[in-house]
């Protein structure tokens, strides 16, 4: 299936509903506005492609770009950089650049680089990432020292981060308190001392996030331990 096919595949799958709500959450023109469980049957006929996936993300479009996702075959670190410098909202820098970095070998250590960025959407990736990689991968690929540490830069600097680098940290927080058993008690202490956090809109209500009241529904239900068999849909 080619560029062109794709691209009037996913038009014809837009709905104006959909497209207002991406809108309202930061995307911008053009965008088609198609659910991301309509793109399963089209990904499951392309499987992975690099080179149609940078066709894609390359034209600006969101449901192009999140379908790129899908379907991307990263290799490099400097491919996903690219794909990061063109991530202009979180809905591309958290759920297609982070979710597809999650399944490189050294997503730990580019995701690490951005979060020592001091760039909004590029710290909001690297967290995001490590919550894609602790709801994934089993806990002894990873260390409790380094996750200690994190939870620790969480706690201290989360209240003067940036809004959308708040709402990943505040959700490392939480999965780290779910999905990563050796650090339980600690996450559910940090989220405790972070405590709920406002986020400021422009003419609208504030929202508030707070990782312990998450955690303890989670809790409720039995999920400690929870891992997902696949990060990408």
């Amino acid at each position: 299936m080619d560029f062109d096919t794709v691209m009037q595949e996913l038009e014809a799958l837009g709905k104006d509903r959909i497209k207002k709500t991406y809108m309202r959450n930061g995307a911008k023109e053009p965008v088609f506005g198609v659910a991301s469980g309509e793109m399963k049957p089209l990904a499951k006929i392309i499987k992975k492609n690099q080179p149609l996936a940078e066709e894609l993300y390359a034209t600006g479009n969101y449901d192009a770009m999140y379908f790129a996702g899908i379907i991307s075959d990263f290799s490099t670190e400097e491919e996903f950089e690219r794909w990061m410098d063109g991530a202009y909202f979180y809905m591309l820098s958290d759920y297609v650049v982070a979710v597809s970095l999650a399944e490189a070998e050294f997503a730990q250590e580019l995701a690490d680089k951005w979060i020592a960025s001091g760039e909004e959407l590029k710290m909001s990736a690297g967290w995001s990432c490590y919550c894609w990689l602790l709801g994934n991968r089993k806990d002894h690929e990873f260390s409790p020292e380094k996750l200690s540490h994190m939870l620790d830069e969480v706690e201290n600097t989360i209240r003067n981060s940036p809004d959308r680098t708040k709402f990943s940290m505040n959700n490392f927080i939480y999965t780290v308190a779910i999905s990563y058993v050796p650090l339980h008690e600690k996450a559910i202490e940090t989220a405790k001392s972070v405590g709920p956090l406002e986020i400021k809109k422009d003419n609208k209500k504030s929202s508030f996030l707070n990782a312990f009241e998450s955690i303890q529904k989670e809790l409720d239900r039995g999920r400690i331990g929870f891992k997902r068999k696949y990060v990408r849909c």
